[in-house]
């Protein structure tokens, strides 16, 4: 890993985010809510993954996050959803990350411990 390849990652990556913002702070809502279901970071993180570690590596990846998008991630927006209107977004959003961070972490042990997803 290089200081330059870090750089364009994390320039790619801010670039991104910075455009969602800034349709959405400009009534873009359409434009914003469909450049945030883009999968952007995977997008990213794929198109290096691939020139450097191969098709291989970017499929096992791909299917270790679509597990694991099922295990954590639709459970943290199922409890914002729900629980948003009843206490508030910011504590919400808190209680969500609290159950993302839970399920991802008993998934990624998971996944290491019975070797899935190995490229290997």
């Amino acid at each position: 890993m290089n200081i330059p390849n870090l750089i364009i990652y994390f320039v790619t990556g801010g670039l991104f985010t910075t455009l969602i913002i800034v349709l959405e702070e400009s009534s873009h809502r359409v434009l914003s809510g469909l450049a945030t279901l883009v999968p952007v970071f995977t997008l990213i993180a794929y198109f290096f993954i691939g020139q450097t570690q191969g098709g291989r590596a970017v499929s096992e990846h791909a299917k270790f996050v679509l597990v694991g998008t099922l295990v954590s991630w639709v459970p943290y927006m199922l409890a914002v959803s729900i629980l948003s209107p009843k206490i508030g977004p910011q504590k919400a959003i808190l209680c969500g990350l609290g159950i993302f961070f839970i399920l991802a972490i008993t998934y990624i042990v998971l996944a290491i411990h019975f070797h899935l997803f190995s490229t290997k």
